[in-house]
C-alpha cells in the first residue's frame, strides 16, 4: 500500500514524512523521499505480550513524500511533469495543507489558506486526467479505422472530458462498476482516494482554530475528502522521547493517537481495508487485506501453499482473547470456530490455517 504526500512547498510535508516512517529527513532536502511506516495496532501489543514471540511484525504503509507542487502566476504547478510522475504509482493521496505560521518559513503564496492550497493541487490532477483524456479522444478520432469497441470508448471519453471538464473528479462521476473496470488501465488521478491533514502550530492545535478552517471543512466535505489536523513538528519532537515521557507529553497537549494512527486509520478505512491477526511462539502479525475478502483468499497473503491447501481456517475474535485472556480458555468457553474457504474474514480474526499440499 503507497501513500503519496503532495502538497505545496513549504507545508511540512517532509516533517510529516520524517514523523511516520521514524527517518530523520531535512526538510530542505528536495526530490522525492520513499520510506515504510509502521501501524501501530494495540491487538498486536497485546498478542506479543501473550505469546512472547520470537518475531513480532505490525502492517506497514509506504508513504512517498511527492517533492512540493510550487503553483506559478497562470495558475498552472511548476515542475508538474516530475510531481505528476510521483503521485501516479501511488494507490492513495494525503493531501498536506499548511496552517502553522512560522516567520522563517515563507508560505509560497505568502497569505496562509489551506482550502486554496487544497483547490491548487486538485486543480493540478484535473488538468493531467483532462490532458489524457482529450489526447484519447483525438487518437480514436484520427484512427485509420474506428471499431465498434473504439466507438464505445470514444463514448465514454466524451463523457469523461464533460464532466471533468465541469470540474467533477473521476472518483464521484457516476460510473457503474464495469464501466470502472474498462477503464482501469488508464488510472485517473482523480479517481485515487484521498484524504486531508492541515498542518498546524502548536497554539492552533490546543485551540482549534486556524486560517480559513470554515472554508476547509466545508470544502473537503463538498469532495468527500476527510480531513485530519495535526502538528507535524510537535508530533516528531514528542516522537523522540522516553516511553513516559512521551506519554506525558502528548497527555498535556491532548493527544489522543499519533499521526501514524490518525492516518493508518483514515487509510484504512477509505480503501476499505482490514487486517487479520495471526498468533503463536514464532511470530505474532498483522495482514492487511481488503474488507469482504473470503478465508482462502487471505490465506494466500501468507503463502501461495497455504492458499492452495486451504482445508479450515481455525478462527477466534480478538476481543474474545482479550476478555478471556489466554486461547485455552476461548476453546474452553466454546468461542472457537471452524470456517470454510468461503467464511469472509472479519477486522481482527486470529487465525490459524489448516493446509495440505
Amino acid at each position: 500500500m503507497k501513500i503519496g504526500l503532495v502538497g505545496l512547498t513549504q507545508t511540512g510535508k517532509t516533517t510529516l514524512f520524517s514523523l511516520l516512517t521514524q527517518t530523520r529527513v531535512s526538510p530542505d532536502k528536495m526530490g522525492t523521499n520513499a520510506g515504510m511506516a509502521r501501524v501501530p495496532d494495540g491487538r498486536i501489543d497485546f498478542l506479543s505480550g501473550l505469546y512472547q514471540p520470537k518475531k513480532t511484525t505490525y502492517a506497514q504503509i509506504e508513504f512517498i513524500d511527492v517533492a512540493g507542487l510550487a503553483v506559478s502566476q497562470d495558475g498552472h504547478g511548476s515542475g508538474s511533469g516530475k510531481f505528476l510522475q510521483d503521485v501516479r504509482p501511488c494507490d492513495a493521496l494525503a493531501h498536506v495543507l499548511r496552517a502553522f505560521e512560522h516567520d522563517a518559513v515563507i508560505h509560497p503564496e505568502v497569505s496562509l489558506n489551506p482550502a486554496r492550497d487544497l483547490e491548487a493541487v486538485e486543480t493540478e490532477l484535473l488538468f493531467s486526467d483532462l490532458e489524457m483524456v482529450e489526447k484519447r479522444i483525438e487518437r480514436i478520432k484520427t484512427g485509420k479505422k474506428i471499431t465498434a469497441e473504439n466507438q464505445a470508448e470514444l463514448a465514454r471519453m466524451e463523457r469523461c472530458y464533460e464532466w471533468m471538464e465541469q470540474g467533477g473528479s473521476m472518483r464521484d462521476m457516476d460510473l457503474t462498476e464495469a464501466e470502472r473496470t474498462e477503464m482501469r488501465n488508464y488510472a485517473f488521478l482523480t479517481e485515487k482516494p484521498r484524504l486531508a491533514a492541515v498542518n498546524l502550530d502548536e497554539n492552533q492545535y490546543k485551540s482549534g482554530e486556524y486560517p480559513q478552517k470554515e472554508a476547509l471543512v466545508q470544502l473537503c466535505g463538498q469532495m468527500n475528502i476527510p480531513l485530519l489536523e495535526i502538528n507535524a513538528q510537535m508530533e516528531l519532537e514528542i516522537s523522540e522521547l522516553s516511553g513516559e515521557d512521551k506519554a506525558m507529553f502528548m497527555e498535556d497537549l491532548g493527544l489522543r493517537e499519533t499521526g501514524i494512527e490518525a492516518l493508518a486509520r483514515e487509510v484504512y478505512k477509505h480503501l476499505g481495508l482490514i487486517s487479520f491477526l495471526t498468533a503463536g511462539e514464532d511470530e505474532v502479525r498483522a495482514w492487511t487485506i481488503r474488507k469482504g475478502t473470503a478465508a482462502r483468499e487471505a490465506a494466500g497473503k501468507i503463502h501461495s501453499d497455504i492458499e492452495r491447501g486451504f482445508i479450515r481456517a481455525e478462527v477466534v475474535k480478538y476481543k474474545d482473547i482479550l476478555e478471556l485472556g489466554k486461547m485455552a480458555k476461548v476453546k474452553e468457553a466454546g468461542r472457537f470456530r471452524l470456517e470454510g474457504k468461503e467464511y469472509v474474514v472479519e477486522d481482527g480474526d486470529v487465525i490459524n490455517f489448516r493446509f495440505n499440499v
